[in-house]
């Protein structure tokens, strides 16, 4: 079970990564403010967040 949260973890902060910091300012201006005004900012971000704390802990262990 460790090991799939782990896979998914990992998988979606690989996205984050590829949308978020491989991003341009203006990029990342228009993605925050489609998902404020779509109110998706709400479930993503945390699960965003949390995944990348999972991966990057699971990673250095």
């Amino acid at each position: 079970m460790a090991g799939r949260i782990g896979r998914i973890a990992r998988g979606v902060d690989d996205v984050t990564r590829a949308v978020w910091d491989e991003s341009g300012t203006l990029t990342k201006a228009a993605i925050l403010a489609l998902l404020v005004v779509t109110a998706t900012a709400i479930p993503l971000i945390p699960i965003a967040v949390a995944a990348r704390y999972v991966a990057n802990r699971k990673s250095s262990a």
